[in-house]
């Protein structure tokens, strides 16, 4: 993560606008810790919060959005990887679709309980 840091890519991807808005967090997180794991995406987060002078709710917001992120998708957290390969050895099958079919309205409506906690 330090490489990916140090060639700006990151912060170039992200820019400055609008990135410690709450709800902007919470998308963001959510959004990119599909494609990169949540504990580096928050590792490379935090730096440009704390950069542009963040505060509490702005990282409960970080926290909040990258650990839900793993209910989004299949693939949204390395776990979710373990259980279903855990229940297909015991002939249990989970498909992409079924997963996204509970976890797209669940992180959907986790997102807005968490956006409203934090705004008020």
């Amino acid at each position: 993560m330090a490489a990916v840091w140090a060639s700006g890519f990151f912060q170039g991807l992200l820019g400055s606008n609008g990135i410690t808005s709450v709800p902007m967090i919470l998308l963001v997180s959510v959004v990119l810790s599909q494609f990169i794991s949540n504990v580096p995406f928050a590792a490379l987060y935090i730096p440009l919060l704390q950069d542009a002078g963040a505060g509490t709710a702005e990282m409960i917001a970080l926290a909040a959005g990258s650990t839900i992120a793993g209910n989004l998708l299949l693939l949204g957290a390395a776990s979710n990887i373990i259980i279903v390969q855990n229940a297909e050895r015991e002939g249990e099958t989970i498909t992409f679709m079924e997963f996204a079919r509970v976890g797209v309205p669940l992180t959907a409506l986790n997102c807005l309980v968490y956006w409203l906690f934090l705004s008020l």
